[in-house]
């Protein structure tokens, strides 16, 4: 990977894998939601976690000159997202559909974690190039 200044994560930049990530867990969440026998409102938390990254991806891509605040604001959605899923390990007898949005949340949130950390390493490494 060559030091431009446009940094690519599995070919996206890092607001629109925000973007991805984010529109991935809110389809889950509807997705989960129509699927439970119960119709629990619980079942759309994916959704919760989707709906503030689409929007913070997007800020990102309209007002460039703020976008590491929101990349970084991103960054703590998709980390709480790790630990909320996390928490399937505390939790007895969960059903298939539980198990699998605990999964797609510790996913989705740590690729989009890898994603971000060595997006700031890279810009870290292009400031440092440039001498600032």
């Amino acid at each position: 990977m060559g030091m431009n200044n446009e940094f690519r994560f599995i070919g996206l930049t890092i607001p629109n894998l925000a973007n991805s990530s984010g529109s991935i867990l809110i389809l889950w969440g509807f997705f989960a939601y129509l699927s439970s026998s119960t119709g629990s409102f619980t079942s759309l938390i994916p959704s919760f976690f989707g709906l503030p990254l689409v929007v913070l991806g997007n800020l990102a891509n309209k007002n460039t000159s703020n976008k590491h605040h929101y990349m970084h604001a991103s960054m703590v959605i998709a980390l709480i997202s790790v630990i909320g899923g996390l928490r399937i390990l505390t939790t007895e007898d969960p059903s298939n559909l539980l198990i699998a949005s605990h999964l797609i949340l510790i996913l989705v949130g740590t690729v989009f974690l890898v994603g971000g950390i060595l997006s700031f390493r890279h810009a870290r490494k292009l400031r440092e190039s440039l001498g600032e």
